[in-house]
């Protein structure tokens, strides 16, 4: 069985992998990332769809991220994981890796030279709050000062990814010194991501874009960001979910203190 790239056409198969493991579809998200990374998979040797999937993400020339590490229930323990993972980080290169990870994934992820380098917690809920009357909704013509800003801060170049927001999210916000995006899954609507200058900017993008959301929003915090979580919680919006961040190579790029919150998991 051997590792084939996939694209659009696959798309079908990717989310009827993803909900024989229990995993929403999430058909907006799995698109984005087929068209954004470089995505591979096993077929199942029953000829029903995909046994596994991997995903690999690059930022420039140095940082690149691995998601939707997915294998079939009925092939389980036979090892396609970790030949996809294989695959992947050969193709990352020299470059960092990173990953968010279940304790499941964990194991396979240390074998491979992976080290937790954190923890994230997915926090959920209803956002209670007023408008700031400090950010405003973003046009294609900020995209250039949303670009310059999120090299600084992220450290690397993610500029293919962030000019798919408009077409791919519900919005785009902008302050002074920071940039912020709304875009809506299965079941719930992701904020993210949400990079600025100091908290009181991020809280400021964070709640004008949750109040502008239908139901609960998710947000991605690293645990880090301690008054960040606490703030959340005390406007309707927790439950945390914890996952470990890990990283096989270098250090990551970039700023974390003024990375708020991700685009989503799957993009590091």
């Amino acid at each position: 069985m051997t590792p084939r790239r996939l694209t659009l056409d696959d798309l079908d198969d990717c989310t009827r992998l993803a909900k024989d493991r229990d995993w929403l579809p999430e058909k907006h998200k799995w698109r984005l990332l087929l068209e954004v990374g470089e995505a591979y998979g096993i077929d199942a040797p029953d000829g029903a769809g995909l046994a596994a999937t991997n995903i690999l993400t690059r930022y420039g020339d140095d940082h690149a991220v691995i998601s939707m590490v997915l294998t079939a229930s009925r092939f389980g323990r036979r090892g396609l994981g970790g030949r996809l993972m294989e695959h992947v980080l050969e193709r990352a290169g020299d470059r960092t890796v990173s990953l968010y990870a279940t304790e499941n994934g964990r194991p396979l992820y240390e074998r491979l030279g992976f080290r937790v380098v954190g923890q994230a917690a997915k926090h959920t809920g209803r956002f209670r709050g007023e408008l700031s009357g400090r950010t405003r909704s973003a046009t294609p013509d900020d995209l250039g000062t949303i670009l310059a800003f999120d090299a600084e801060v992220f450290g690397t170049d993610r500029s293919v990814l962030l000019r798919r927001m408009f077409a791919f999210g519900e919005e785009v916000r902008i302050a002074d010194g920071g940039f912020g995006h709304r875009w809506r899954n299965d079941d719930n609507t992701v904020i993210g991501p949400v990079v600025a200058r100091d908290e009181e900017t991020a809280r400021a993008l964070i709640g004008d874009l949750a109040l502008g959301a239908e139901g609960e929003v998710r947000m991605d915090f690293d645990l880090a960001h301690d008054s960040m979580i606490r703030w959340a919680g005390e406007h309707g919006v927790a439950n945390p979910w914890t996952v470990s961040r890990m990283v096989r190579g270098g250090g990551l790029p970039g700023d974390p203190a003024r990375q708020f919150l991700p685009f989503m998991q799957a993009l590091g």
